[in-house]
């Protein structure tokens, strides 16, 4: 493994960090006001993109290749470092999902699952900081 993966593998632990803070900070606005709900979507997409990102290398460091968000969100489950996998693989399918298409009523129900999907991304990054810091 190389100095530059670990380097940054330790940038996007960074970079993890403040998205999640981004998206905890999204999540204290009121549901009631829709820029609240699509900037917690937006958010969402963006912490989930670095998950991924920062499982790719993780992974690399410890030996195991992957491309795709799907292969990199597998081989963290097998690794144990996710819970769920079915329940990030649900998480993938929805930022799919808000990437393409705008429709209020599924945006709302996106919403409602991204507060489910915090703790599952709470206890993943406190995996990943405690394995690599």
């Amino acid at each position: 493994m190389s100095a530059n993966n670990k380097e940054k593998l330790l940038i996007s632990l960074d970079n993890l960090g403040r998205g999640m803070e981004r998206l905890e900070e999204a999540l204290q606005e009121p549901e009631t006001n829709s820029l609240a709900v699509d900037g917690t979507i937006q958010r969402f997409e963006f912490v989930l993109e670095l998950f991924w990102k920062t499982f790719r290398r993780a992974l690399l460091e410890e030996g195991i290749d992957t491309g795709t968000p799907r292969e990199a969100l597998t081989a963290a489950y097998r690794a144990g470092w996710i819970d769920d996998g079915d329940l990030w693989l649900t998480m993938l399918k929805d930022r799919n999902e808000t990437s393409h298409i705008y429709n209020d009523e599924v945006a709302r129900a996106i919403y409602h699952r991204i507060r489910r999907y915090h703790p599952a991304f709470q206890q993943a990054r406190r995996l990943l900081e405690d394995r690599y810091r």
